[in-house]
């Protein structure tokens, strides 16, 4: 899964180099404005309780608590309400989601976990666990994580997105 997300990351670095860029103003603008770090987001009990869940597993495997932090949730976030706007369940943009945030936070490596129509945090976990690639993430070498969990108006199922970083 790690040599397949460098394989990814690779690929869209080369992709971006094979583009030419412009001088003007306004894309340096909107390039700068892309790495701006989110400080505030306010997470709802559901997120809370996965995040503590996590870190709960963590800990009885002898392995450090992740730390939280707001920009990476906020990224989940977006992601979130990118599934629902979509109806679909999926990695799409991964690759830009973690460059923002090795640009933004100084990232060495960055994993995803999404999932969708769990009703509670242990659900959803117990799922990830059961998992492999989705165990590695929880369980891997992270230092920190963010998480979102929104709800679709339409039909009230929950999309995740779980977001982990080595910083």
């Amino acid at each position: 899964m790690k040599l397949n997300l460098l394989y990814v990351l690779l690929l869209g670095a080369v992709m971006c180099s094979s583009i030419s860029c412009s001088s003007d103003n306004s894309e340096t603008q909107s390039a700068d404005a892309s790495v701006e770090k989110v400080i505030n987001y306010s997470y709802n009990s559901f997120e809370l309780e996965t995040m503590n869940l996590i870190n709960d597993h963590r800990a009885s495997l002898g392995l450090k608590r992740l730390e939280r932090i707001n920009h990476m949730s906020y990224k989940s976030e977006e992601h979130d309400n990118y599934m629902i706007t979509n109806n679909v369940v999926n990695h799409n943009d991964f690759v830009a989601r973690s460059e923002n945030i090795m640009k933004t936070l100084g990232a060495k490596s960055v994993g995803e976990n999404i999932a969708y129509n769990y009703s509670t945090p242990k659900a959803v976990l117990d799922a990830w666990l059961a998992s492999p690639g989705h165990r590695e993430n929880i369980e891997g070498n992270f230092t920190h994580f963010g998480i979102a969990i929104k709800e679709n108006p339409a039909n009230g199922r929950k999309y995740y997105t779980n977001i982990f970083a080595k910083i």
